[in-house]
């Protein structure tokens, strides 16, 4: 099977450095070097496409812009690219939401997929109006997943649930095809919500023997629900023609990082709710700059200053490579990336990685063209 790629598209703003953020963290003032524009968002995905990447990840939260909002008119821009749309169920009534990703599959060919953002902090989801603690929002999470799942298949639904309570619910037309749902968590009860009612589990960027701790766990939580799901990995790269050249990239994002910036950001973030956020804290010690290289060409250093995902692919295009050869092997089949600034970082892993994959029959252009580079597209050095 080939390997499935997605790039990121950063509604939270873009810059030739870091931009922070998430987890309850305002974005950082290098998000305002590129404004996520629709203009500039759809020269990403665009770019995304040509090169072969499958979908792009757009995040939720009031540090970007909204997703649904966002990739609804990005989508006019391009072709054949999905948009993995992230979304937080309590916000959003579970009809609304089903009607809401059957029109966006219609009004785009279909090319909607969803990814199910329970919130992981308390504090921002009560500027929202959400009261829950976090396992009851779990446990929304998986009633709101059983009316989605429901009426995508067409059948009238009723749940009168612990927490939503829907009556002769119905769709008029159901999505086709009907959106595939990814889904990230690393508490007992985000691992049985996955296991009932998603089709990729997604795990940030942890060293191969944790995340391959996590892959047994929740496939053995779906099997005793009589079910297999697929495993996704969200990473950023830096990828150059050589090690050095990507270690010398690193460093030189490194040094841009304010010391008051990593420490403001490092206090927000050790107040995390989410495990999978105190998990990537503990790779990089709470927000040390030594020891960042926490497996071969596996980096923490973006953890420093951003929330959720904060690792990176550091090394040679064969390096690289070989690290997502490395993650396959243990059942990741779907890579969702980024790097700074995306549009660049998209052509440097497009034109360098892609190709080796392909030559080793890892991967193949999804929609059967070989990448190349569009007219125009400044190229970092």
């Amino acid at each position: 099977m080939s390997l499935t790629f997605h790039w990121f598209l950063p509604t939270n703003g873009d810059s030739r450095h870091v931009v922070g953020g998430g987890h309850g963290t305002p974005a950082t003032v290098s998000g305002r070097d590129r404004p996520p524009t629709v203009a500039y968002l759809s020269q990403i995905a665009r770019a995304a496409e040509d090169l072969g990447f499958v979908g792009a990840l757009t995040p939720t939260g009031a540090w970007c812009e909204d997703a649904w909002l966002t990739t609804a008119m990005v989508s006019q821009n391009t072709e054949r690219l999905k948009f993995l749309v992230a979304f937080r169920p309590g916000f959003v009534s579970p009809t609304l939401a089903a009607q809401m990703a059957s029109t966006f599959q219609r009004q785009t060919g279909g090319r909607l997929l969803l990814n199910v953002v329970t919130g992981g902090e308390s504090h921002e989801q009560r500027a929202y109006g959400d009261f829950l603690d976090k396992d009851a929002r779990y446990r929304r999470t998986g009633e709101f997943l059983d009316v989605v799942r429901g009426l995508w298949e067409g059948k009238t639904v009723d749940l009168h649930g612990e927490h939503l309570h829907v009556e002769d619910a119905k769709l008029a037309r159901v999505p086709d095809p009907v959106p595939e749902v990814y889904f990230g968590g690393s508490s007992p009860i985000a691992g049985e919500v996955a296991a009932k009612y998603v089709d990729v589990y997604l795990t940030w960027g942890e060293p191969p023997a944790q995340v391959a701790e996590k892959i047994a766990w929740v496939r053995g939580l779906a099997a005793k629900e009589g079910r297999t799901l697929r495993f996704g990995i969200r990473l950023h790269v830096i990828t150059r023609d050589t090690s050095e050249q990507a270690w010398a990239e690193a460093n030189r994002l490194l040094e841009g990082f304010d010391p008051e910036t990593v420490r403001s950001v490092q206090a927000g973030l050790a107040r995390s709710e989410s495990e999978g956020q105190q998990r990537m804290l503990a790779l990089h010690g709470g927000g040390g700059r030594d020891g960042l290289e926490i497996h071969p060409n596996l980096w923490a250093g973006i953890g420093l200053v951003r929330g959720g995902a904060g690792t990176a692919l550091v090394g040679s295009h064969d390096e690289v490579a070989e690290r997502i050869k490395e993650y396959h092997a243990l059942g990741i089949d779907e890579f969702v990336l980024s790097g700074y600034p995306h549009l660049e970082e998209a052509y440097w892993f497009g034109e360098g990685v892609l190709p080796r994959l392909a030559a080793q029959g890892l991967w193949q252009h999804p929609f059967g063209t070989p990448a190349a580079p569009s007219a125009q597209v400044p190229f970092a050095s």
